[in-house]
């Protein structure tokens, strides 16, 4: 994107700013491509498309316009292709290869949200080719990938940010959490737990035929060639076209070649904001306990011993010992929120309601003016894309950036381990390695398969 600084653009996220409204930003005489959006908006991309990929791409076309989508599956693609055309009156351009859209020049900012495996090599891939980057969470499938992601957001300067909407969304309930912690209205924090429920385990899932339209080499990509998994059985609700149980579609996260279960789908969002109101965006724990936890198959020296069924820890309770004496705990158990206790209270958050004594106190002893705004680092954005294409504007980093991401995100990632070796493993957040434990520190990274490198 170019001439970051013309009037027409600061006047675009003024709007934004203030209303949540799209206005003017590049004359299409200076986009090196052709794409001409409505309002001269900005012109975005979504790479992988089924569930989260349309979810954030539908909240955005109020900010910015579509100029082309991809997915390995022809009939994602074609769905999302013409729900696309009807949101915005125009047809975006469609691909099965990603890097068709990063080859062009007038795609300001890609957004990702292919299965977390993928997610480091597009992002480095279109940080490199000149797009600003709004990426799904979790961030990454392991921890030196995050490391990568830093040097590169630093190496080119672009802007990211990571899809942990609950910094910006969800009511303010979150911001508003954290403002209570910032306020003293507990004391000190004494114990944070987390809580993302459990997965489901699976029966054996058999070898079967590829479905129809779906590049099955290719959604694998830098995963482990394997072969194609399903049941016949069908989930309701998605036209009868989506396996039950599979090693792909909606079951990507069961499995720990490709996701990191709940650890890393919902603890990228409750540890993350834990970490937040803790002060702990900028450091990480010391050691993480595996308590209790049930893996679905059998582990030796980390990895599964069978692959043809659901692997991901499908219950859980994690200790994770973090700076100032706090105690975390991670669990599968109870509901799903954050309970923040110190020594003066204690309260509750998630997406739909926040409560507490120190909640129904406000009723008399208000907040400070401000201080939501305070903890956000200025106005409440409208949505986290609005947040994001104000900081494309601004060339500063958004709410949700790597670093802070990264940082919690390890803390999900150890658990994963410290449950895969059956054993604690103390950290060093300053290395950013496991201390004395050479086979737990090896996984800490993966190989991509051959022709899926990530060449920089």
């Amino acid at each position: 994107m170019s001439q970051l600084n013309r009037p027409s653009r600061r006047q675009f996220l003024q709007g934004l700013a203030a209303a949540g409204a799209a206005g003017m930003v590049l004359p299409a005489s200076e986009r090196a491509f052709g794409y001409e959006s409505p309002n001269e908006r900005p012109v975005f991309a979504t790479i992988g498309l089924r569930n989260q990929g349309w979810g954030i791409t539908n909240k955005s076309f109020k900010f910015a316009d579509f100029a082309a989508l991809a997915d390995v599956d022809a009939n994602v693609l074609e769905q999302n292709v013409a729900k696309t055309e009807q949101r915005q009156k125009k047809k975006p351009d469609a691909y099965k290869d990603y890097r068709k859209i990063l080859d062009r020049k007038d795609i300001d900012a890609v957004m990702i949200a292919t299965p977390d495996h993928w997610h480091t090599k597009i992002a480095v891939e279109a940080m490199l080719a000149g797009k600003d980057v709004y990426c799904e969470k979790p961030l990454t499938l392991t921890i030196d990938e995050g490391k990568l992601i830093e040097k590169m957001v630093k190496m080119t300067g672009r802007v990211f940010q990571v899809g942990t909407m609950q910094r910006t969304e969800s009511g303010q309930r979150f911001l508003k959490a954290i403002a209570l912690i910032r306020a003293g209205r507990i004391g000190k924090v004494k114990k944070v737990t987390c809580g993302i429920n459990g997965m489901i385990g699976s029966p054996e899932i058999p070898e079967a035929p590829v479905p129809a339209g779906l590049d099955w080499d290719f959604w694998l990509g830098p995963a482990e060639k394997v072969a194609y998994r399903a049941l016949p059985e069908m989930r309701k609700g998605y036209g009868g076209g989506v396996p039950l149980y599979s090693n792909c579609h909606y079951s990507f996260r069961n499995w720990h070649e490709y996701s990191g279960g709940k650890l890393t789908d919902w603890g990228a969002h409750h540890v993350d904001i834990a970490c937040w109101a803790l002060g702990a965006s900028d450091t990480g724990p010391s050691k993480i306990t595996p308590i209790e936890y049930n893996l679905p198959v059998e582990y030796k020296d980390g990895n599964p011993v069978v692959h043809d069924r659901y692997n991901a820890a499908t219950s859980f309770r994690i200790q994770v010992d973090m700076p100032d004496d706090v105690e975390m705990i991670i669990t599968s158990e109870g509901d799903n929120g954050i309970l923040f206790e110190g020594t003066k209270g204690r309260f509750f958050v998630n997406r739909g309601k926040i409560v507490g004594k120190p909640v129904e106190e406000l009723a008399d002893n208000p907040l400070p003016d401000g201080a939501i705004e305070e903890v956000y680092g200025g106005k409440v954005s409208a949505n986290h894309t609005a947040n994001f294409i104000e900081a494309m504007e601004s060339r500063k980093q958004p709410i949700s950036d790597v670093w802070s991401h990264n940082r919690m995100l390890e803390i999900c990632h150890l658990s994963n381990i410290a449950m895969r070796l059956g054993r604690p493993l103390k950290w060093d957040p300053v290395k950013r390695q496991v201390i004395d434990d050479e086979q737990a520190n090896s996984f800490l990274s993966r190989e991509n398969r051959k022709g899926f490198e990530i060449n920089i």
